[in-house]
């Protein structure tokens, strides 16, 4: 019995940050956007037609100028709205295919295989998902994941040609995208790694399907090996499965300013707590320890430089957010020196375990059963009313220290107050 040859389907969603914030500004429909990253630093997402006049990481106090010459326009990043229409996205697509892997926040990988009319699928998915959430995406269909990637970058340059759908399971179209690719554009083809096969004589994707796999694998790596062999159509990754639960969860921000008292700083870290704890309830973990560190900025010559953290081990395995604040809002007293501006705090809990993994002694202590009864109304609550509806005591509504966000949009979708509205005259 012959094997059935797989199919996979990419679909990366066009300019997401970008296409988010047009999603509730209609009048920027045809004006270049730009999306900046924590504090408004730089440059991390731009709209097509913003790409010739921006480059990505393009610091914002340096660009100014030339983004009103323009006429783009910055928004601060807004993750929130962002990962809520990054969801509905995915389930839009989960819907229509039977198997898909999340690959990041705006791209997944779909199983096509001995599906029918593949063209037409990708079609449709991409007007429902356009339908639906507003966002236009691309659609590559191919033998392997790695065409599949470049059967997608194919559908975004070419997008009046096709219609930003581009299946390249039959091989002349395949050998087409192949010898129309520069090397750089295959996935896990970085800046030095181009290098390296230019002097090689390595310059499109079809020569790279050409090589000699395992020269590739002596001279560089198993990885590069089986992008070659991807790339000639033996497929070499599979879909992959979800995720096992992490063993470190770590949350830090930059301050939206410097810090010199201990007090806002004991906000951040117990805010950053709420965020992290909530990760290590997703995936049903409980923690034993945690670390808490705090630093200057590292890079202004004037400012003096500190930093330290310090290392706690908890009574008990646990998830609760009181017990797990508590016990890094404390810490900082160790650490915290006066004198110093601080501009940022991290959270990390460690040695994470499952319920059950951990042996339990007869005298020691372990999280009482009504603590987990109520973090899990608490994320019930949060889940259906918003993040933050319930939280710790020490994070304040409102702080001070917060992300410089000044351009941000409005949270459309997430929060209740902040719904998009229509005006009748």
């Amino acid at each position: 019995m012959s094997k059935v040859t797989p199919v996979f389907g990419l679909i990366d969603c066009n300019s997401f940050y970008a296409s988010c914030e047009r999603v509730f500004r209609p009048d920027l429909a045809k004006v270049p956007i730009v999306v900046l990253s924590n504090n408004d630093g730089c440059v991390i997402a731009r709209s097509y037609d913003a790409k010739p006049f921006v480059k990505m990481g393009e610091p914002y106090f340096q660009i100014k100028q030339k983004l009103r010459k323009h006429g783009i326009v910055a928004f601060s990043s807004n993750y929130a709205l962002y990962g809520d229409i990054s969801e509905r996205v995915m389930s839009l697509i989960e819907s229509l295919v039977p198997a898909i892997e999340v690959y990041s926040i705006d791209e997944a990988f779909a199983v096509l295989t001995g599906i029918g009319g593949r063209d037409a699928l990708g079609r449709k998915i991409r007007s429902h998902v356009l339908r639906c959430t507003g966002i236009p995406v691309g659609v590559g269909i191919a033998h392997t994941k790695t065409l599949a990637k470049l059967a997608n970058h194919t559908a975004k340059r070419l997008q009046l040609q096709t219609g930003g759908v581009v299946d390249i399971c039959d091989p002349f179209k395949r050998d087409w995208v192949l010898r129309n690719t520069d090397v750089c554009e295959v996935w896990g083809v970085g800046r030095k790694m181009k290098l390296h096969l230019d002097a090689m004589n390595i310059k499109t994707a079809m020569d790279l399907a050409k090589a000699d796999p395992w020269m590739l694998r002596k001279k560089f790596s198993v990885v590069i090996e089986k992008t070659a062999r991807e790339l000639a159509g033996m497929p070499c990754l599979e879909l992959d499965e979800p995720d096992p639960p992490k063993q470190e969860i770590c949350c830090s921000r930059m301050f939206g300013k410097r810090l010199t008292e201990l007090a806002p700083i004991k906000e951040a870290v117990a805010t950053y707590m709420m965020r992290a704890s909530e990760k290590l309830r997703a995936q049903k973990s409980l923690c034993k320890k945690i670390r808490v560190s705090i630093r200057t900025g590292m890079f202004n010559p004037e400012e003096a430089k500190y930093g330290n953290g310090v290392l706690i081990s908890l009574p008990y395995p646990t998830d609760d957010v009181r017990l797990l604040t508590q016990a890094a809002v404390a810490a900082l007293d160790r650490v915290f020196q006066p004198g110093f501006k601080y501009s940022k705090a991290e959270v990390m809990l460690l040695n994470l375990c499952q319920p059950g993994e951990y042996t339990d002694d007869l005298f020691d202590k372990s999280q009482p059963p009504e603590a987990t009864r109520v973090m899990t109304v608490m994320d019930q609550i949060n889940e259906r009313w918003g993040r933050g509806t319930l939280r710790s005591a020490s994070m304040p509504v409102d702080p001070g220290w917060g992300m410089r966000r000044e351009m941000m949009s409005r949270s459309y979708t997430t929060k209740l107050d902040q719904l998009w509205s229509v005006g009748c005259n």
